[in-house]
């Protein structure tokens, strides 16, 4: 029986943000390629994330380069669906080789013959590169400590979609970052009681002087920040584009009556503990706010900018009870929470790709994208090659460096008949 294997240059897995950029610079490189993706073309963003979910920076910004966000004003934040329909159409602009629907289950070294064997759920390829864009958001991380009691409801922050699927009663929603933060408060507005703990965060400003805190991070050189600062390695960012977008601001949400606890260390016996770092993680949230404020205010005077003042974004509310008094335990059922909530991130999940790339860790090894293992590159992770990694734009730069590198060994690759 003879066994039909498709053969094709580089594979690109997953078709997503970064699957469809990488797609775009192989193409304009005239590199033969074919996109696998297991669901539909930026499926993340349509069943992954909550029903009011909009993206995190101003369309002028969050988006790639030859293509504006149809009929959104620049600085709007875009509807999640809205922001894969716009992958969708990205996609079909060039005509990308995306085939949608194929799960891909293995790639092993075809030894002795150079490049890769790829098993998929439409039969076996032949490639010579393969590029993982499956993101960093594939396993929805609930950590150990979570209890066992079968009459709590719990979820990952990717299986919420909006109050009403949740049951009667009070709401824990452990992690503070952007999806926990909008989660928490669109619950309050909601009229549940909801306790948000809040572990180590940076908080910059939704904006300032007139511009988005994008902008700032752009002309003050942050995005282009190589590596997280030491210590920053697991801090989340408190931003949010929600109604309109606004700076998170946690001592204006307990005044609107969450409850407000510190890092949910561990659960026994129908209670939870939370560590008493309340007061200390807000406060050093202001401080990575303020700092922003800082190097904007350098930046303007330095520049010489009209930009107005705004001497109010540096007033904060009177520290509210739940910080100078922090709860450190809770009874579930005193308290009436039937619902905990993860906020807690997500891992990855490379088991498919059987080759040597990976750490002890099974973390990437990379420089910028480029593995340790010749012929595999990584795209859309995290500080893949700066801060602005993870975002629309961000991958979109990170994609066209990889796409270089798979010219330039296919030029010595196919040497000397290229020349």
């Amino acid at each position: 029986m003879t066994v039909t294997i498709t053969d094709i240059d580089t594979l690109v897995v997953g078709a997503g943000q970064a699957g469809i950029a990488m797609s775009e610079h192989l193409t304009r490189q005239e590199v033969p390629h074919i996109v696998l993706e297991k669901n539909r073309i930026a499926e993340a963003w349509r069943s992954h994330r909550w029903d009011s979910l909009v993206a995190n920076g101003p369309a002028w910004h969050d988006r790639f380069p030859g293509m504006t966000f149809p009929g959104a004003h620049p600085d709007s934040f875009v509807s999640k669906d809205k922001v894969a329909d716009y992958f969708q159409a990205y996609a079909q602009k060039f005509d990308a080789p995306v085939k949608t629907g194929v799960e891909v289950f293995s790639a092993v070294r075809d030894e002795g013959n150079g490049g890769f064997i790829i098993e998929t759920s439409e039969g076996s390829f032949k490639a010579q590169r393969i590029v993982s864009a499956t993101g960093p958001f594939q396993i929805p991380i609930i950590p150990s400590i979570a209890p066992t009691d079968p009459e709590l409801y719990q979820i990952h922050s990717a299986k919420y979609y909006n109050p009403e699927q949740l049951p009667e009663g009070a709401v824990l929603v452990v992690g503070a970052g952007s999806s926990g933060v909008q989660i928490a408060d669109e619950l309050n507005r909601a009229g549940k009681q909801v306790f948000l703990s809040v572990g180590p965060h940076d908080r910059p400003p939704r904006s300032y002087r007139g511009r988005d805190f994008v902008w700032w991070l752009g002309v003050l050189g942050l995005w282009d920040a190589a590596a997280n600062e030491p210590g920053k390695e697991h801090v989340t960012i408190a931003v949010s584009g929600a109604e309109g977008g606004k700076t998170i601001d946690f001592r204006e949400l307990a005044s609107q009556g969450l409850n407000l606890v510190g890092r949910t260390s561990a659960f026994e016996n129908g209670d939870v503990y939370f560590d008493g770092d309340l007061a200390k993680n807000i406060r050093a949230g202001d401080d990575n706010y303020l700092s922003l404020l800082d190097r904007a205010d350098e930046y303007v005077a330095r520049h010489g900018l009209d930009l107005p003042e705004e001497p109010d974004a540096r007033h904060f509310l009177a520290d509210p009870e739940c910080m100078t008094n922090p709860t450190t335990k809770l009874n579930l059922k005193t308290a009436g929470i039937n619902t905990i909530i993860w906020a807690t991130g997500f891992a990855t999940d490379y088991r498919w790709l059987k080759v040597n790339a990976f750490d002890e860790n099974h973390q990437p090894k990379h420089h910028r994208g480029v593995s340790s293992e010749a012929g595999v590159y990584f795209l859309g992770l995290p500080w893949l090659s700066r801060r602005g990694s993870t975002f629309i734009w961000g991958v979109w730069h990170d994609a066209k460096y990889i796409a270089d590198q798979i010219v330039i060994q296919r030029q010595y690759q196919y040497y000397p008949n290229n020349i």
